[in-house]
């Protein structure tokens, strides 16, 4: 059916292309402002928080917000994976310590060296027994922004309606700037409670589900969140500011009940601005969960605080942001699955992170238009094509501006998330990857490696290949194609070089063949870096497109005729390997592209029949049949390709 748009939006949409590389830089460009910054703990103090495993926290703080000041006190449970004599953790030395209090008792001594705290314990805890330190401490944080936005902790006068906002943003190594804390991305807590005692005419946005406000003497409230889904140190947020609260609800279809979307956005006119763009949160978390599974944290809510961070930071259930728009709600969004539910284990793999958050847009704006989509493809590859030596994989984490870089991160990862697809060939696969991805690693957190595993389990594809190559590698191929016609075939000499050091980008490539009535698309393997292929061309060719569907992230030199290029005899069909001791069997030199494959055993049964994407090459996973032999039958409904093979099973 055909979908009619109200003219606003089709007007917002399709001017989108003029308008998408400003949006996108409020989400991504501004985190590049951040210095250089490493890691802040040492080996030596990683070594001693490596002691146990956060189970949980809980934040009983005093904010308000107009101040950068903090007090209170932050509990840190845990268990111990040894015999525990001290306990460590980080806290900016900005904050006073007033006292630790472990398993109920004082401990008479704090030993600090810049941000790293070290507790002497009185009494130790044993190997697998549970340790509650209570730090009570105050101070103002900081301000030398060195989170991916500035600082860890903030606060300012947002210019157009004048509200005071304090809010926080640990990512990726910021946390410490505002509460004592173990800073490990592998070390998630189950569960996570957030106090906040504020000014009465305040709110406070945070993680998980307002269970009370309560009225304290003193006339202040005190609002109390919590959150038993796991969660990331850097995940654990707060916003307070006099907002104005908003509510829609999501229904998703295999949620026990609506889903809460708890807005909190400025006074003065925020909300009458921003509603258009707020209400399509809903519409993107029913997407989202069709495509990825359902919203991870749907037993609590999700929602949005707005504060002056000039972008948006995917907080556990409630993303702080400081606009609305199409783009940057739904790359927030999606960082709940791709973040939050799932966190990169390392900040080497943060692509896993923002990569698919990236890409999420292009989902997301898919089903209104068309033409804004590939218009956002087309401009990622911009991005990504101008880092023509850069890798996905972070080498050096001890720099944010190169962990949050946005042509390598943001706009390379989306590119390469759009290949996999390509590479799978089968959407209903892809998406189920994504939705084994989440449901296997959801909670915790996953490597690249992780991510590789379940897309060939789920494909039954080696992909080894193509995450060497664009995940490890670094650049992007580079081609230079020539093609002749005649007598109704066309060869097409495909010449790939690199743009960096990874020599060979091994690939399937797409060739429009342009006459004057179609253009027909041809799908053909690059398996070295000169590849030539002969495809059937009645007509005469007007020109070839290479990639016309801007899957690939390449970069196209020329594409000429050449008249001295010979049209070599066509080969035959050939099965292979034959015996088949692999999981897989393949038919190459094909003269059609079929669509459907059949197996026969020996008795003529027909064991398999599958679609398969129309190619002059096909690839069958025979892992799931016995030993014996079998025929093989391609056909594009025409014309047929017959062979047999023997399946030979290995113990």
């Amino acid at each position: 059916m055909t979908r009619f748009l109200p003219p606003l939006l089709l007007c917002l949409l399709f001017s989108y292309t003029c308008t998408f590389a400003q949006e996108l830089a409020t989400c991504a460009e501004s985190r590049l402002q951040a210095t250089q910054r490493e890691a802040v703990a040492t080996p030596e103090h990683q070594r001693l928080m490596n002691q146990y495993d956060m189970t949980f926290y809980k934040l009983d703080l005093q904010l308000e917000r107009d101040s950068r000041y903090v007090a209170g006190n932050v509990t840190l449970q845990a268990r111990a994976r040894q015999p525990l004599n001290v306990f460590a953790f980080e806290l900016h030395p900005n904050f006073q310590i007033d006292s630790v209090v472990v398993n109920g008792q004082r401990q008479a001594s704090i030993n600090r060296a810049g941000v790293e705290v070290a507790v002497p314990l009185a009494v130790p805890v044993a190997a697998a027994q549970l340790v509650r330190a209570v730090i009570y401490y105050k101070g103002t944080a900081p301000s030398g922004n060195n989170a991916a936005i500035g600082n860890g902790f903030s606060t300012a006068r947002e210019p157009q309606w004048g509200n005071s906002v304090t809010w926080s943003l640990s990512e990726p190594y910021a946390a410490y700037e505002w509460w004592p804390t173990k800073q490990v991305l592998t070390d998630k807590a189950d569960s996570v409670h957030v106090f906040v005692t504020t000014a009465a005419e305040n709110k406070v946005g945070s993680n998980g589900l307002l269970t009370r406000v309560v009225d304290l003497p003193d006339g202040r409230k005190r609002h109390e969140w919590k959150s038993r889904y796991p969660i990331d140190y850097y995940l654990v947020s707060v916003a307070v500011s006099d907002y104005e609260e908003y509510v829609q609800v999501a229904n998703l279809p295999d949620a026990p009940a609506p889903v809460p979307i708890v807005n909190y956005v400025y006074r003065g006119g925020a909300l009458e601005r921003y509603k258009q763009e707020i209400d399509r949160t809903a519409g993107f978390l029913e997407q989202f969960s069709a495509q990825f599974g359902l919203y991870p944290f749907y037993k609590e809510k999700y929602g949005h605080s707005m504060a002056p961070m000039g972008g948006g930071m995917e907080h556990q259930t409630m993303t702080t942001q400081s606009t609305f728009t199409f783009t940057l709600t739904a790359h927030e969004l999606a960082h709940q699955w791709f973040g939050d539910n799932v966190t990169c284990a390392s900040w080497q793999d943060i692509w896993l992170n923002e990569g698919f958050a990236s890409y999420a847009e292009y989902l997301a704006l898919k089903p209104y238009s068309e033409t804004a989509a590939e218009n956002w493809l087309k401009d990622a590859h911009t991005f990504a094509l101008q880092r023509p030596q850069g890798s996905l994989k972070v080498e050096d984490t001890t720099r944010v501006s190169r962990i949050f870089d946005y042509r390598l991160t943001y706009k390379k990862g989306a590119s390469v998330v759009h290949m996999l697809r390509f590479e799978l060939n089968n959407d209903a696969l892809f998406f189920q990857a994504l939705r084994e991805y989440q449901q296997r690693f959801g909670g915790g957190t996953a490597r690249t490696s992780d991510l590789q595993l379940v897309m060939e389990e789920v494909s039954g594809k080696d992909l080894d290949y193509f995450f060497d190559q664009w995940y490890s590698g670094e650049g992007y191929p580079i081609y230079a194609v020539e093609w002749n016609q005649e007598n109704g075939q066309a060869v097409i000499r495909s010449t790939q070089t690199t743009s960096a050091t990874t020599p060979f980008f091994r690939s399937d490539v797409e060739y429009g063949i342009v006459t004057a009535n179609d253009t027909i698309v041809y799908r053909l393997t690059q398996e070295q870096p000169v590849t030539e292929h002969l495809v059937q061309a009645d007509a005469p060719i007007l020109d070839i497109l290479v990639d016309p569907n801007n899957w690939l992230l390449q970069v196209t030199e020329q594409v000429v005729q050449n008249t001295a290029l010979e049209i070599p005899a066509p080969a035959n069909a050939v099965l292979f390997p034959n015996p088949v001791y692999t999981s897989e069997v393949h038919v190459a030199n094909l003269s059609f592209q079929p669509n459907t494959a059949f197996i026969y055993d020996a008795a003529g049964r027909t064991v398999r029949q599958l679609s398969m994407a129309p190619s002059y090459r096909a690839q069958l996973d025979v892992s799931s049949l016995s030993g014996g032999w079998y025929l093989l039958h391609l056909t594009d409904g025409q014309q047929h390709f017959r062979s047999s093979f023997i399946r030979i099973r290995t113990k």
